[in-house]
Formats: C-alpha cells, structure tokens, sequence
C-alpha cells in the first residue's frame, strides 16, 4: 500500500470516456495558434509603456509630474484657459452659483487624478470651447437676459458675405444649391450636418485611438478645441448673418432680438414628427455665427487627421468633407465663403500641429500597440532633407535601432524616458516636444 502513493514520472492526460464522440481536430490549427502567440509575446515588450495608459488615482504623481515638467512658451496656453475660464462663468447668469462650482470642482478633479488627466487633459479646449459657447448666447431658462449685455456686441454684417459671395464666385451658390429640395436631398444632407458632425470626432477619436501612432488622439482633441474655440471669437467679434436671415428678412438690418432658425432642418423635423433641431437652432447662442463654418473646420479637421492616419483612404475623407460642404449650402446654413473661411481655419490648425506635435504614421505598423517609438513633426524624407544621405547606403539595425538613434533629429520619443510622464508627453509644452528643435 505504501509503494502505491510512490512519485510517479509517466504521468498521462486524465481520459475521459467519451467514446461515442468522434476525434476532431483543433478549431484553430495549431501554425496559426502558433503565430498569434508570437505576435503577442511581441508586443509584451518594456516598449509598451508607450501605449499604456496610467491607472494611478493618487494626486501625488500629478504634483510629481509637474515638479519635473519642464515649462516652455507653450504653457501659456493653459493660463488663457484659464483665464477665458473663468470670464465665461463669470457672465453666465444661468444655471447658478452652485451648479458652476460643481462643473469647475469636476474638471479641476480630473486634471488632478492621474488616470483622468490623460484623457481630460488634452479634452481641456474642448471643454473650455463648449463653456464659452454657451457664455456667449443667451440662458435657457431665462430667455430675456442675456449673458454678455448688448452694448458690449458688435453691429452684425448682413451685406458682408452675400457681397463676397457674388464677387468671388459670380452668384449666390447657397441659394442655388437650395433653390431644388426634395425629400431624398433633405435626407443627403441631414446625415453629414445633423448626425455625423456631431457624432463624428467621438467615433474618430476612437479610431484613432486603435490604429495611430501613441499621441495622435490628444493632438486631434487639442487641435479641435482651439479651432472652435477661435472659431467662435472671430464668429462674436465678426458676427455675420446666415442664408437662412437673407430668406426670411432679405438685407434688412439685424439685431440681436432676433432668434435662429432651422432652416432646412425644419423639414426634417416635419418629416419625422419630432422637434429634435427647431427648439435647439431658435435658442442657438450664437444666431450671427455664419463666418467661419465650423461645420466645414471640423469636417476638413477630421479629414486631415484621418488622411493622416489612413493614407491609402484620403479620397474617402475628400468626399465627406465635400458632402458636408454641400449640406451645408442646400440646409442654408452657410455662403460658401464661410465654408473656405472654416476650412482655412482648420487647415492652418492641423498643418501647424503636424509640423511640430503630431506623431507620424510609421510603415508596417497598425495598432497603437506595435509602435515601439514615437516620431514627432514633419519626415525629412517627404521634405527633402534626406538627399544629404545620399550615397551612404542603407542604414542597418532594427526598429529599436533606428528609433533611438533618431530620436534628437526626427523627434522621436524613446520608450525608456522615465521623465516622459503623461504631463510631459501628453502636452503641446513637453520635453520631449522640444528636443526636435535642438
């Protein structure tokens, strides 16, 4: 009996009587299974510090991170911030004191916590965007008050775009455009401005969160929020009416009494039964805003960034941007002036960031999680630098190689930087921005 609880050395799978069942194979060959399991052990590499993301709720890492941040020129960014922070709660009447410090303590708290700075961080233009949007309009519940007092407004251009309209382009292109409607066209339209314009950079952002290189996505939020955000200035301080008003009113002088309209969305909601854009365009805040479109900034903003990532599918962006454009025009909304002036903005934005802070696209990389690097700016190549290599011949070494050798000169950001916290390498003022420039 002793012998019998002996260690044994043939030890075989436990069977299992199931002879009625006949021998199947493996679902997933085993060569298949075997390269899966590669890919992974690949990716689980000390270079995925680079993709992940911080988990930490202790603020002490928050007041670490900024103890080793080295400040430039670009911080001050954060301090307009601020400070239009703060003017625009200053003048909203509507909701109260209350509701305003609970908004305020909330974003302080998420750039405080670790694990929500890295997302509301690069989110603060955004948000700011959106506070001032609404600081420059009037209350919902308090229609009659308004909360930047009508002296302080400017008179508002009424004769300015359709001028510029005819003598750029020779006519009234929105009004053209709008001139033959029918149901399949109000439906053609209402899906790029009603639906995709608002649903859209959630859903970019997420995609480029998966596929673009570490970066890319709190450059997109940051560049999106600073468009609006100038956009909506230039939109108070140039305040334009739309070709909704030159419909109703003709070319007769403006005032802020005035309340928006639908325009063409208003088929839409007859169409449907349901009032989802008429109450939210009559209380717009911002009636006058037809220069520059923001429609068309952020289409040709998600196009840019999107071409960025996917190359090969550049002409599929081309043409979102072009349906809205049109939208825009058939639902009049905007003069096709106001669609350059947008697109402009937008462009000017994007092609400042790529030069200096957006990550580039690298070959043979297509998850965020098989970068081991990040180069940062313009490739010499498609500039033209590299003719100074010529002659030299290939450069051997692997990915690491490469990565670290270039990192001064192209940008690169090396996955071993300790000092590249998220405050420092999820800003436009970091570090590891700067090294391009010595």
């Amino acid at each position: 009996m002793k012998n019998s609880f002996a260690l044994r050395t043939d030890y075989q799978k436990p069977y299992i009587p199931l002879s009625w069942l006949p021998s199947m194979p493996a679902i997933i060959p085993h060569r298949i299974r075997r390269k899966l399991r590669s890919k992974i052990r690949s990716r689980q590499s000390p270079s995925t510090s680079l993709s992940s993301l911080e988990t930490s709720l202790s603020p002490a890492h928050t007041l670490r991170s900024l103890r080793h941040h080295r400040w430039s020129f670009y911080d001050g960014q954060y301090l307009i911030l601020i400070i239009l922070a703060i003017f625009s709660l200053s003048i909203i009447a509507s909701p109260g004191p209350i509701f305003k410090t609970v908004v305020a303590t909330l974003i302080i708290t998420s750039l405080i916590l670790p694990a929500t700075r890295q997302f509301f961080l690069p989110f603060l233009p955004v948000i700011i965007w959106l506070i001032w949007f609404y600081a420059c309009g009037i209350p919902l519940i308090f229609p009659r008050i308004r909360f930047i007092p009508s002296d302080w407004r400017l008179p508002i251009w009424v004769r300015v775009l359709p001028a510029l309209e005819n003598i750029l382009y020779g006519a009234n292109i929105s009004n053209i455009i709008s001139a033959h409607q029918n149901t399949f066209l109000d439906i053609m339209a209402w899906l790029p401005y009603g639906i995709i314009h608002f649903g859209g950079p959630v859903v970019f952002s997420i995609i480029m969160f998966i596929f673009a290189s570490p970066g890319t996505v709190p450059v997109f939020a940051r560049s999106y929020g600073y468009m609006n955000l100038i956009g909506v200035s230039i939109q108070l301080i140039f305040p334009c009416s739309p070709p909704w008003y030159e419909n109703m009113y003709g070319l007769a002088p403006a005032n802020y009494t005035i309340k928006g309209s639908p325009a063409g969305l208003a088929r839409i909601d007859k169409l449907f039964g349901i009032a989802l854009y008429t109450p939210g365009f009559t209380g717009s805040p911002m009636v006058f805003g037809a220069f520059p479109s923001l429609h068309a900034g952020s289409a040709v903003m998600e196009a840019l960034f999107m071409s960025h990532v996917f190359p090969r599918m550049r002409p599929l962006f081309v043409v979102y941007a072009l349906w809205l454009w049109w939208a825009t025009m058939y639902l009049s909304h905007h003069y096709a002036v106001d669609l350059v002036g947008g697109s402009l903005l937008a462009g000017v934005i994007f092609y400042v960031t790529k030069a200096k802070f957006l990550p580039r696209k690298q070959a043979n990389k297509m998850f965020r999680w098989d970068y081991d690097y990040k180069e940062v700016g313009e490739d010499p190549v498609e500039q033209g630098y590299a003719l100074a290599d010529f002659g030299n011949g290939p450069h051997d070494g692997d990915d690491w190689t490469i990565g670290s050798s270039s990192s001064i000169s192209s940008g690169s950001i090396s996955p071993v930087d300790d000092n590249n916290s998220i405050w420092e390498g999820e800003t436009l003022a970091s570090h590891s921005d700067g090294e391009a420039k010595r």
